[in-house]
């Protein structure tokens, strides 16, 4: 049984998430910068897909909780060395995700038009989300079956697997939607937002199959389906639940900020658009660690070994609050040129600027929710991150909103409300962890 953690066995695995996080999240910022600067409608087509992108990550961040629950309960079974249990288990949380992304195609695409008018889209904003969206909705298989195999990988200790494909679909995204936007004369038709939404399609469909090949060449796993129900699968379904119920909570939180500035004006949208993906890239920046966490807490679970687990959350935390304030060094030195990346227009940009300084404050406090978020999930403790989010949310993000949007702060009632959220989120999980686990 190990007594310490090292840097060393961190980092094999916190890196190569880091990167693949990084990767993900880049698809998403790539389309922004590159239709944000297409002369023609730039605010509108970057207010769309801002919002797409929001809409598309809250859903998929809800029903892919099964990548998080497979990672657990791997991780665990690994630490007690009984990966023999859960052979069969693997396939079928893969058909379950595959049949889930089924219905939520068919759901989301019949009512495209009801969803954007819920999140105040109207005109043309509305005419280039629906667009945008009709097309990257064919990635919700790809994508929910991808990240149920990165959740097998990462239970397996392993990262890497999952930051090659995300980095190979990253960069094939960014060549793929440059030509398709602005198009190649004689070849190519310029698409504009339509041709962001190929490209992302097109590198989702390259880290599936990239995907497929590590996980039969080098897991124990297959994808023969059995009719023996695994006993594993029930408990998987449940701590799933759970977490898509805090998930759920979670994108409530984004559905709220990204309505009332999309209400505040066209400008705000463009500049929340812009922010919220920042965030978002920042976040999988720190969030690597997170992965780390959850890897290793799986397998000290498996061995209850609860002290090393403490010790660890302690390293990894640090870890992340450094990553966190170099981002923060890097952000200040470039502070308005960040922004003009993703659009020239005067009236975004003077809005981008006057929040993102939020954005950056928060991200140290960011860092030390992702950290323990990662542990409990690790732990397969669904039970205290759902009802630590509802608490976030409700008692937190949504009174804070409320009150600041009724005295007219606009975009800075979002992200003020955002950094109660995630103090919200922080600090009880730091508490519950060591009182309940460490202390007793």
């Amino acid at each position: 049984m190990q007594n310490k953690i090292s840097f060393k066995d961190i980092n094999k695995l916190a890196i190569p998430a880091i990167f693949a996080g990084i990767s993900e999240s880049l698809i998403s910022l790539t389309d922004i910068a590159i239709v944000g600067n297409v002369k023609e409608n730039s605010v509108e087509a970057l207010g769309a897909i801002g919002l797409v992108g929001s809409f598309l990550s809250a859903i998929i961040w809800i029903v892919a909780q099964t990548k998080t629950s497979i990672s657990a309960t791997v991780s665990q079974h690994l630490g007690a060395n009984r990966i023999f249990a859960v052979k069969t288990l693997v396939p079928q949380a893969i058909l379950f995700n595959f049949i889930l992304s089924l219905l939520l195609f068919i759901f989301t695409t019949l009512f495209v038009n009801e969803i954007f008018i819920a999140y105040n889209a109207e005109g043309l904003l509305l005419t280039y989300a629906k667009e945008y969206y009709l097309i990257r909705a064919w990635g919700f298989p790809l994508t929910l079956i991808t990240f149920v195999l990165y959740g097998v990988f990462r239970g397996l200790q392993n990262t890497l697997w999952a930051m090659k494909c995300s980095l190979t679909g990253a960069i094939i995204n960014v060549v793929l939607t440059y030509y398709f936007v602005f198009g190649i004369e004689g070849v190519i038709p310029a698409m504009h937002i339509k041709g962001a939404a190929y490209a992302s399609v097109i590198a989702q469909s390259i880290m599936l199959a990239m995907a497929l090949y590590y996980f039969f060449k080098y897991t124990p796993f297959s994808l023969k389906v059995r009719k023996t129900i695994n006993p594993s699968l029930k408990p998987l379904i449940i701590m799933s639940f759970n977490f898509i119920i805090r998930t759920a909570t979670l994108n409530l939180a984004i559905y709220l900020a990204n309505a009332y500035a999309t209400g505040y004006g066209k400008n705000y949208i463009a500049a929340q658009s812009i922010l919220m993906n920042l965030w978002l890239f920042f976040s999988f920046f720190i969030d690597g660690y997170a992965s780390a966490g959850n890897a290793i807490s799986g397998k000290l679970v498996g061995e209850n070994n609860y002290q090393t687990m403490w010790k660890m959350s302690k390293d990894i935390s640090k870890y992340a609050i450094i990553i966190s304030l170099l981002l923060i060094g890097i952000c200040i030195v470039f502070y308005r040129p960040i922004g003009l990346l993703f659009n020239q227009d005067p009236e975004v940009i003077y809005v981008f600027t006057s929040i993102f300084w939020l954005v950056l404050f928060m991200q140290p406090i960011n860092s030390l929710a992702y950290i323990f978020d990662g542990i409990f999930k690790g732990m397969g403790d669904a039970k205290v991150l759902r009802n630590n989010l509802l608490f976030a949310t409700f008692c937190g993000f949504i009174p804070t909103l409320l009150i600041l949007d009724y005295f007219n702060f606009k975009l800075y009632s979002v992200w003020i409300a955002f950094g109660v959220w995630m103090c919200c989120r922080s600090f009880p999980l730091m508490y519950f962890f060591k009182k309940n686990y460490v202390d007793q």
